[in-house]
């Protein structure tokens, strides 16, 4: 069928709307017709190829939308269902099986290949060449996609789809590096470096998890204003004299937990610095392979501390999304502050207003 997508043609180039012809849904994989998406900033950094997914590529990894069509084998959503999109796994690797799918043995291939397994792409440009597809397992930079089954999370048929979006990545990534692998227990004190769409979904989950003291780290003014609003008890100009002795000061000789969203080395050594002894630091920002964080291990060798690498806040997506949509409907998390809306043909101005950071979350509507 042919369908509309933003495509991203070259390296670093902005987006361009094209019209492609999408093959049918294939064993295991499910069409949805887009009603939005999240920008996010991996697809920039895909964009400019920061990994080397092959361009031209329809990107886009933050869908929701409705089920149009299944291929053979399908059978937890059918034709109608409301679907939030996040990231694919294998479903069959010990890491999978565990409860681990964003560490699945084959998560690259799956996610960043531009192909399906068997090597074709779901899309065709005018003149017959490929261009890649499944980004994530589903590529919602497009009207219509071909979609793994278990990127998919089935939603009430009354939830807001153009506000749910983004809880497939960017929202997940943050709430769960929180809630699933730091797990601050109430009354503690939780440290989240970087104010951005990540960073404040962590700071929501802090809250939800009460704990005791939750200090936003960001060097924009709106950015702190705003996490104070949400639930921050304190907030830290970085570049207003040390933001580890800062912090240290707030929570009375270091954080027991924190959280890097930013990917900067410089922002990752105060986050270990930050943490009291026993403390547990976690890093989600994604960063240019190759990129090195120091840590002083003769000192924090003492302090017993413990750094973890989260991707997609080790979550299952299937049971921890409509768990962030429970807290939602109940008032605990209101992650709609973080949203701003576009037309899809506005997609460019999308991405550009998150990297200038006037925006936290864009979400393009179809």
């Amino acid at each position: 069928m042919r369908i509309t997508a933003a495509v991203a043609p070259a390296e670093g180039e902005p987006l361009a709307m094209q019209e492609l012809e999408l093959d049918d849904p294939r064993p295991g994989e499910v069409r949805v017709r887009m009603v939005a998406s999240g920008i996010c900033h991996t697809d920039a950094i895909v964009r400019d190829q920061w990994y080397p997914v092959p361009l031209p590529a329809v990107l886009g990894h933050e869908g929701a939308g409705v089920v149009e069509a299944v291929g053979d084998g399908v059978s937890r959503v059918g034709v109608g269902d409301h679907v939030v999109l996040s990231f694919a796994s294998c479903g069959e690797c010990d890491l999978c099986l565990t409860g681990h799918p964003a560490y699945c043995a084959t998560f690259y291939d799956l996610n960043f290949s531009g192909r399906r397994p068997d090597g074709s792409a779901a899309y065709t440009a005018d003149g017959g060449d490929d261009v890649s597809s499944h980004f994530f397992g589903q590529s919602s930079f497009a009207t219509h996609a071909n979609v793994y089954e278990r990127c998919l999370v089935k939603v009430p048929e009354s939830a807001p789809l153009d506000l749910l979006a983004p809880l497939g990545c960017g929202i997940q990534t943050g709430a769960g590096a929180i809630l699933n692998r730091l797990d601050p227990p109430a009354g503690s004190s939780v440290v989240v470096f970087g104010a951005g769409a990540v960073g404040m979904a962590a700071l929501l989950a802090a809250v939800v998890a009460e704990a005791g003291t939750v200090v936003a780290v960001d060097p924009v003014a709106s950015r702190r204003d705003l996490a104070l609003e949400l639930g921050a008890t304190h907030a830290v100009d970085p570049h207003d004299g040390d933001p580890v002795e800062r912090i240290r000061e707030i929570t009375g000789g270091g954080a027991d937990y924190a959280l890097d969203t930013t990917g900067v080395p410089a922002v990752f050594r105060q986050l270990s610095d930050c943490l009291g002894t026993l403390g547990h630091g976690a890093m989600v920002g994604a960063t240019t392979p190759g990129t090195e964080g120091t840590v002083d291990i003769g000192t924090t060798l003492l302090s017993g501390q413990t750094l973890h690498m989260v991707i997609e806040g080790d979550a299952v997506p299937q049971t921890f999304i409509p768990r962030l949509i429970g807290l939602y409907e109940q008032g605990r998390f209101p992650f709609d502050r973080l949203v701003k809306h576009y037309a899809f043909d506005d997609i460019n101005t999308g991405f550009a207003d998150s990297e200038s950071g006037e925006v936290l979350k864009p979400v393009v509507r179809y």
